[in-house]
């Protein structure tokens, strides 16, 4: 019986989703994908890296305007007038490949993407959405990419949105929403280590790896 193991984490911005993710893998010995899984779905599908950042969880409607925006940096000729470029759901398919590949070698922590439902048939997987109370996520966007509350705000609202809308447009569950999830937790609560601490002793409690 395969032992591997995985840990979907959903966030909203400045939640300290990808720091709990971080430390999860860490404590567990375990690999952890977020940016990570652009570059190894470029290094597989001959797409470039840029690309794929443009339309990095953005629903299908924003794909030509990433395939247009992107022509001089990233495209030749020969790929912007071929009737061949992907289709969105071609883009969303090669990221999923990379998540359920990664998933059947090894076990692993995926943050976004919609890495919960691409595992849905996963047997032992655990699916997480971290929220935070808004002054702290106002207060760690701040920090992290040096803005002004007020810009801050609107940099959260914007993210959540298209987080939002990737995450509805192809599951069939809705992105927050507690009976989407295994387990929905506030970091605000207990801080970034204590939330980590609490969350994996529930995914060691749900699949019994106290007992390994």
């Amino acid at each position: 019986m395969n032992e591997n193991f995985v840990i979907n984490i959903g966030r909203q911005l400045g939640s300290g989703g990808h720091l709990i993710g971080q430390g999860l893998a860490r404590e567990l010995g375990i690999s952890f994908y977020d940016k990570e899984l652009i570059q190894i779905a470029s290094q597989e599908s001959g797409l470039a890296k840029e690309f794929l950042e443009q339309l990095d969880e953005k629903k299908g409607q924003g794909l030509f305007r990433g395939i247009f925006g992107l022509r001089n940096s990233v495209m030749t000729d020969e790929f912007y007038f071929n009737d061949n470029y992907p289709s969105s759901e071609m883009l969303f398919k090669i990221q999923s490949d990379v998540i359920r590949n990664l998933a059947e070698k090894q076990s692993c922590v995926f943050v976004g993407r919609c890495a919960d439902y691409v595992l849905k048939d996963h047997p032992r997987a655990v699916n997480i959405f971290i929220t935070a109370d808004l002054p702290d996520r106002i207060a760690r966007v701040c920090r992290d990419q040096h803005l002004t509350e007020e810009k801050a705000m609107d940099y959260i609202k914007k993210m959540d949105k298209k987080r939002a809308d990737y995450y509805n447009y192809y599951t069939e569950k809705q992105w927050g929403a507690a009976a989407s999830y295994h387990l929905c937790i506030n970091s605000s609560v207990l801080g970034i280590e204590e939330t980590t601490a609490y969350i994996r002793e529930f995914v060691e409690k749900k699949l019994n790896l106290t007992n390994k």
